[in-house]
């Protein structure tokens, strides 16, 4: 039953999480500092009451390891966030962070000098084309939205690229931290939920640097239409809904995820999660009529084919492995 609810959960929270994301993005793309804020500061205030009872309860890892693991995970929540508001389309920012476990394989390689199977090099390969094939046709279509003079549309595409450049950067800092973090477990044992609380409040002295954004922003929902709640009757600016709905779906996202992980192998929670990305996907291009041509379908099945071969889902279904430990920590 704990197995089916943390399914029920992660589909759910982090779904509809992506849909109220959308819908602030739309009308304002550069609000990603305002959403990461509320974010942070909500699962830092619950984790504050639950988790470290107030700051009566020591951690089991050292804060300087922390600060080093918050200072990524900071980094990588504000730059993919920030990236939205570079002409980048919510379907081409979900492929691309769907590419998470093959950048963590590269660096896996790199760094920790580890060697995979021969399916698992195949499905770098699968997920690389996919998102190329998603990146170019998205440029292109970035180029004919833009139209304009030929400084313009040059313009509109260098804007674009920079995007994609935050989040190939992104990408790449958040397989460097999943890195440091399977370390720390390796060494001190797993505490995914203290993890979570100090990944979130350590870093919230930092939105001082992004607080003129942030203000600017407030004000800014503060003046959209104002929209009735029906149980308590009261009208609200319809962005602070959309933000407390983000907020609380975020939660009960990386909630679920928690759950599932102290519940089910790394298979099932990798297969999870890359089916609700999928999902995702699919409500983002159907229910906002996002731009996606025959070509980012090609792609983006290439992309989930690919991860789905790196986690051996179907090796997994037809040989269960008794004891399976998982080696990397998913998104």
């Amino acid at each position: 039953m704990n197995t089916v609810f943390a399914v029920t959960l992660v589909f759910v929270g982090c779904c509809s999480n992506v849909v109220f994301l959308e819908l602030l993005v739309r009308d304002f793309p550069g609000c990603g500092n305002i959403v990461t804020f509320a974010q942070f500061a909500f699962i830092a205030f619950e984790g504050f009451i639950f988790e470290v009872n107030f700051g009566r309860k020591k951690p089991a890892i050292p804060l300087s390891n922390y600060v080093i693991m918050v200072t990524m995970f900071f980094t990588v929540s504000v730059i993919n966030n920030c990236a939205l508001n570079f002409n980048i389309a919510m379907p081409l920012h979900m492929i691309f962070r769907s590419g998470s476990l093959i950048a963590n394989m590269i660096l896996g390689i790199i760094i920790l000098k580890k060697r995979y199977s021969v399916s698992k090099y195949l499905s770098i390969v699968l997920v690389s084309v996919g998102i190329f094939i998603c990146t170019v046709m998205s440029a292109k279509q970035v180029s004919a939205e833009r139209g304009g003079t030929e400084e313009e549309g040059m313009y509109a595409f260098l804007h674009w690229l920079l995007g994609i450049t935050m989040l190939t950067f992104a990408l790449l800092m958040s397989a460097r931290m999943g890195i440091f973090q399977e370390t720390l477990y390796k060494k001190y044992g797993k505490h995914s939920k203290e993890a979570l609380f100090y990944n979130h409040c350590l870093p919230l002295p930092g939105f001082v640097l992004l607080s003129t954004s942030i203000y600017n922003h407030a004000v800014l929902f503060s003046q959209s239409s104002p929209v009735e709640i029906p149980i308590i009757g009261q009208s609200v600016p319809v962005m602070w809904l959309y933000l407390l709905m983000n907020v609380i779906t975020q939660y009960v996202c990386i909630r679920g995820v928690f759950i599932l992980t102290t519940e089910c192998t790394s298979l099932t929670v990798t297969l999870v999660v890359t089916l609700r990305k999928f999902l995702s996907l699919i409500i983002s291009i159907l229910y906002f009529r996002n731009p996606f041509t025959a070509w980012h379908w090609v792609g983006t099945a290439v992309v989930f084919l690919g991860t789905l071969l790196y986690t051996e889902v179907w090796s997994g279904i037809h040989t269960p492995v008794k004891g399976e430990k998982p080696d990397k920590k998913t998104e």
